[in-house]
């Protein structure tokens, strides 16, 4: 006989005893693993009609408005069930999540502080609290955090979220270890769906993308042209399965016109799995992976025969529903294969393709973007997101900055004081702070424009860029990499590779800081090597995506074989 799932015993359970208000939070509590925002949200207002202002029920309403993206609605639930539990550490980090949603970067820190210094041998809270300071480039405590984070993961102690473990100077053995940890604590709230085989028929294959990204969103700029190429090779068909609402975007209307899209959006996670099954996927690829807004859960019922971790996320996905895992060479090279839970599939270029059919369009003046004069000061950048920002790679940056005279840093700007922090840091090793430069964040096509003032991107480690990367060097800016030992710190160097440039990656911090010193120094070398990249970006075959599109299927054939 089979015994009731969790969520049905719940709802038994309320049935029983409609008055208690426990009862109501614990179905709540199960609605919500199941993705099933609005059915929690209908039992925390029965909870809290029972027992009014009850913490518990006040912090599972905030959960099931922030799931149907009502922020501010979330944050006062929130706020609200933190006054009335004041030294309930789980609450405080529910609302820093929140906080940071709604922007309110420095209150979520103090909100993570808070629960940190409630619980302080809580691991999984002080990697809640390690993530949000680096992006706020609040390096207080970091080395003491990144420790205690480390090792609960290396001990089986807890378990933290792998996306934000991969900012870490972590070993690949050690992501392993994080994910499988979160993948097991994945398996054990789903229930898979009957096992189907794959098709042994050779007839046209169908390759599922599951993503919250099909919009103006990194996933969706990346993968679009690749689509656009794929539709036109007519081998196979592409679904894909939007976990995001249309954004109204030029890129979602391209994706659409490309593929048949699947809005799912806001649906529970077993709906979201039968409607890939019903659709008949031979191969799923997770554009998504642990990288925060997926459907883990979706992937772990097993709607496809083959499902395939790739692009988003870089890094193993510790999971046994993942069969493989799609890269290159370079980026996951023989000696990590043995850090990885999935088999290996490795494209003979970058595994990260990207949008070749966007224009470039025209810059502002350098005067509008605060930058100096062409011929006053070279311009480095980094507009990598500030979580990858770290003491090591800004302080290299700004070593750089020292060698070449008038020149400036030019960053995205990040969250709450991150922009202060890093002003403060430049002018504790001596720089000028005024040399660092911010942008705000821009929608794509300006940021583009923009991008073709940078003369040089200084990149970072242990997370590399990777679709700034990418976007660096269709702008016509090189791209300077250390090349790392993880996934994560090896992006910008297989771009590099596969452009024909590796003399743009780098084995130490010494030779980062004097290749980048020298090209500051020389603006006839640095203009020579900006030819060298537009040459490349022609003939290299990183940015041909109808050779990628074949290269693709190749793959999807290979996997969908078994």
């Amino acid at each position: 006989m089979n015994t009731p799932d969790p969520r049905s015993q719940a709802r038994l359970a309320v049935q029983r005893e409609p008055n208690n208000a426990l009862a109501w939070i614990m179905l709540c509590e199960y609605e919500l693993d199941a993705g099933d925002a609005r059915a929690g949200e209908a039992a925390a207002r029965r909870a809290l009609a029972l027992q009014p202002g009850h913490p518990e029920a006040l912090a599972r309403l905030g959960r099931a408005q922030w799931m149907q993206q009502q922020r501010a609605e979330a944050a006062a639930s929130l706020r609200a069930a933190a006054a009335n539990a004041p030294r309930h550490p789980g609450i405080a980090v529910w609302l820093g999540h929140v906080l940071e949603e709604v922007g309110e970067a420095e209150a979520a820190s103090d909100a993570y502080a808070r629960a940190h210094a409630l619980a302080p041998d809580e691991p999984q809270i002080a990697a809640y609290l390690l993530a949000w300071r680096r992006k706020l480039c609040d390096w207080r405590g970091l080395d003491a955090l990144a420790m205690q984070v480390r090792a609960a993961v290396r001990e089986e102690r807890a378990m933290v979220e792998p996306f934000a473990f991969l900012s870490e100077d972590s070993t690949a053995a050690e992501q392993l270890q994080c994910a499988r940890l979160r993948a097991s604590a994945v398996a054990q709230s789903v229930r898979p769906l009957p096992a189907v085989a794959a098709r042994a028929s050779a007839g046209r294959l169908r390759a599922g993308f599951l993503s919250n990204g099909f919009g103006a969103h990194p996933t969706g700029l990346l993968t679009v042209a690749l689509l656009e190429a794929l539709h036109a090779m007519d081998t196979i068909d592409v679904h894909l399965f939007a976990l995001n609402r249309d954004d109204g975007s030029l890129v979602r209307q391209r994706l659409r016109a490309a593929t048949r899209l699947h809005d799912v959006a806001g649906l529970p996670h077993a709906q979201v799995a039968q409607h890939i099954r019903e659709a008949g996927i031979d191969v799923l690829f997770d554009l998504r992976g642990w990288g925060g807004g997926g459907a883990p859960e979706v992937l772990a019922m097993r709607p496809a025969p083959v499902q395939v971790n790739w692009l988003a996320y870089p890094g193993t996905s510790g999971a046994p529903w993942i069969d493989y895992v799609l890269a290159d060479g370079f980026a996951l090279p023989a000696a990590l294969a043995a850090h990885y839970s999935e088999r290996v599939v490795r494209l003979p270029r970058c595994f990260q393709p990207t949008d070749t059919a966007r224009a470039l369009p025209p810059a502002p003046s350098r005067r509008d973007c605060g930058l100096p004069e062409r011929g006053d000061g070279m311009v480095f950048c980094c507009f990598n997101n500030s979580y990858k920002l770290n003491p090591r790679s800004v302080g290299r940056a700004l070593a750089v900055l020292r060698g070449v005279p008038g020149s400036v840093l030019w960053l995205l700007s990040g969250p709450g004081r991150a922009d202060e922090r890093l002003r403060e840091f430049a002018k504790a090793q001596g720089v000028d702070p005024r040399r660092l430069v911010f942008m705000p964040k821009q929608p794509h096509a300006e940021y583009m424009a923009r991008l073709q003032h940078a003369d040089l991107f200084l990149d970072t480690e242990p997370y590399n860029a990777h679709t700034t990367a990418s976007d660096a060097l269709w702008a016509g800016c090189p791209v300077l990499t250390r090349p790392g030992e993880t996934f994560a710190a090896r992006v910008a160097g297989s771009l590099n590779h596969h452009l024909g440039m590796p003399a743009m990656n780098v084995d130490s911090d010494a030779a980062f800081v004097a290749r980048a010193t020298a090209l500051g120094r020389d603006p006839q070398a640095l203009s020579a090597l900006r030819e060298e990249l537009a040459q490349r970006r022609q003939d290299s075959g990183l940015f041909d995506m109808p050779a990628f599109a074949g290269d693709f299927i190749a793959a999807v054939r290979t996997m969908a074989g078994g």
